[in-house]
Parts: C-alpha cells; sequence; structure tokens
C-alpha cells in the first residue's frame, strides 16, 4: 500500500504504522469533527523513552503532513507511551478501544497496568473509541476492527480485506506473541489467546504487520509456533511465569541500560504483576528470584550478568 508506512522500532517500543492519505474514521467517532481527515494517520506511539524519537520520526515520515489522529491497539505503554508527545506536537484527537476507557479517563495507573509492570506512560486523554465491528477508511482502503484478546483483554486488531493485511499488535509476532497478562493474576487468558489466533487464521492475511519486528509472510507458520508456544505455556503456567519474568525484567533493562541487583529486587518487590507472578507460580525469595532472572537473561544472550547487576551486551 502506497500510502502505508511501518516505523519499525525494537522491543522497547511498539511498531508505528502510519497512513499518509485516504483516511476517514466511522461518523461517529468524532461527533466535533469531520469524519474525513485532511491528514496522516499512526497507530501506536512506543514507549514514553523513545518518545522524541517518535515524534521525530513521524516528523520526517509526514514531510509537511498534518497528523489527524493517533490510534491504540491496546493501552500497554510500549504502545501508547508515546500519546501525550505526539498528541502535544500535533494536537489530534486519541482513539482507544473500549475496555479501559474509564480508567483512562481516571488515569488509573494501576489499572492500566503501568504501576503493575513498573513501566511509566505519562497521561493522556482519549477522545473516541475503537470497537470491534467498526470499519475504518485508512490509507485510501477499508480496515476492520477486530478484537484480539488474550495478551491484553481488551486489545484489538486491524484488517484490510481488500488488501489481506493484518496489523496483528501483540496477539501475533512472526515468532511467538506476547505475554498472557491475564494468566499472571490468576485469570483466564490461554483460551482467549487461542481464540484470536483462530480469528487470524479464520481472516486468512497474506501479510501481517505485528506489534514488533517486521511484517511478515508466512502466516500460518507463525500461527503454528504461537499455537506451540501457548500449549507449552498452558501445560506448564510456571514457563509462561518465568518468560513473563524475563520479559518485564528485559524491558526495563532496555529502558536504562543498566540495572543492580537491588533495582530488580525493588521491581520484583513492588510491581503487582511480577509479586503475583512470583507468589502464585515460583515461589522464590526476592533476592533468589532477582538472580534467578538475571542468570536465565544472561543464559540467553540479551544482557550481560556480573553477579551484581545487568547491562546490555
Amino acid at each position: 500500500m502506497p500510502a502505508l508506512r511501518v516505523l519499525e522500532r525494537g522491543w522497547l517500543s511498539a511498531n508505528s504504522i502510519v497512513f499518509l492519505d485516504g483516511n476517514r474514521l466511522a461518523d461517529d467517532h468524532l461527533a466535533d469533527s469531520q469524519p474525513t481527515l485532511p491528514g496522516a494517520v499512526v497507530v501506536d506511539t512506543g514507549y514514553v523513552s523513545d518518545a522524541a524519537q517518535t515524534v521525530s520520526l513521524l516528523r520526517d515520515t509526514l514531510n509537511g503532513r498534518l497528523l489527524s489522529a493517533i490510534l491504540n491497539t491496546h493501552l500497554h505503554s510500549d504502545h501508547c507511551g508515546g500519546n501525550a508527545a505526539v498528541q502535544a506536537a500535533w494536537h489530534c484527537p486519541i482513539l482507544i478501544p473500549p475496555g479501559e476507557a474509564d480508567a483512562v479517563a481516571a488515569w488509573d495507573a494501576g489499572a492500566l497496568s503501568y504501576d503493575a509492570t513498573g513501566q511509566e506512560c505519562p497521561r493522556f486523554a482519549y477522545d473516541a473509541l475503537l470497537t470491534p465491528g467498526d470499519t475504518l477508511r485508512l490509507g485510501g482502503t477499508n480496515w476492520d476492527v477486530h478484537a484480539a484478546p488474550g495478551h491484553d483483554p481488551h486489545s484489538i486488531m486491524l484488517f484490510a480485506p481488500e488488501h489481506r493485511l493484518l496489523i496483528s499488535a501483540d496477539a501475533l509476532w512472526e515468532n511467538g506473541l506476547g505475554i498472557i497478562f491475564p494468566e499472571l493474576l490468576g485469570r483466564p487468558g490461554f483460551g482467549a489467546a487461542k481464540e484470536a489466533l483462530d480469528r487470524i487464521e479464520s481472516l486468512a492475511p497474506d501479510c501481517v504487520i505485528p506489534g514488533h519486528g517486521p511484517a511478515f509472510v508466512d502466516v500460518p507458520q507463525a500461527i503454528a509456533r504461537a499455537r506451540a508456544r501457548l500449549a507449552g505455556f498452558e501445560a506448564n503456567p510456571d514457563r509462561h511465569a518465568m518468560y513473563a519474568l524475563k520479559v518485564l525484567v528485559q524491558f526495563l533493562l532496555l529502558d536504562q541500560r543498566t540495572l543492580s541487583l537491588a533495582q530488580i529486587e525493588t521491581l520484583l518487590g513492588s510491581a503487582d504483576y511480577l509479586v503475583q507472578l512470583n507468589q502464585r507460580y515460583l515461589r522464590q525469595t526476592v533476592p533468589m528470584l532477582a538472580r534467578q532472572a538475571c542468570e536465565a537473561l544472561a543464559k540467553s544472550g540479551v544482557a550481560v550478568f556480573d553477579g551484581t547487576g545487568l547491562r546490555l551486551p
């Protein structure tokens, strides 16, 4: 699609997808403005630490165009942490999935997972909702909004039937999928994640733009890999808890670049997702769990552990 640009990031910031023109929202999305948009639309804005970079990348990509709206696939900090900075730069409305609208309005950082993960997200306000069943006009083609629970109960995906192109957020990556966060709190989530994969399979996209990593076309194999990973997690929830532990500590490391054992212990003893996954599944003392996380990250090659803390390689 000539009107679409993917700003591929890394694991700290989710990909941002920019639709340069041909954009129209559903008539009931923004009652105080024309549904046909004069400028571009961006889907997801990355983490707060990359917010200045996000604004710079968008300026370069827009090349003088207006930015008319921000859409969020879900409200994890790596997908919406740049909302406030991008909105301040272009004064554009923000559209979010409906499930956490009340938490955003009240800015409940606990309910929004930011306190629970030890992550940050500057406060923003939303203007309208992206509801499953809606159809948007983005980049000159229609995109249907689909529910994609599992990783996040309120997440959505966007699918363009004409081009068989899917924006999957964290419901499907080329080599896996995101943490199933509800399971860390003892709530069901694996079944919903499997249903999201079933939905993707039924849509039969030719190409997927994931929340992290490059776009990919071998969708059946990606779905098979994600299903195998989910089956392993469901059969051994402790394995999923350990995966979540590594991902959440690594996320903080990507942001800070170095972490002492004391910092990691503070995170493990205060962030609710980590506290609960330890109490429910891993059942270790905080110092032992911190060391276990460090050793696991070092073994996988994503960090260096010197006995006192972590650093990026």
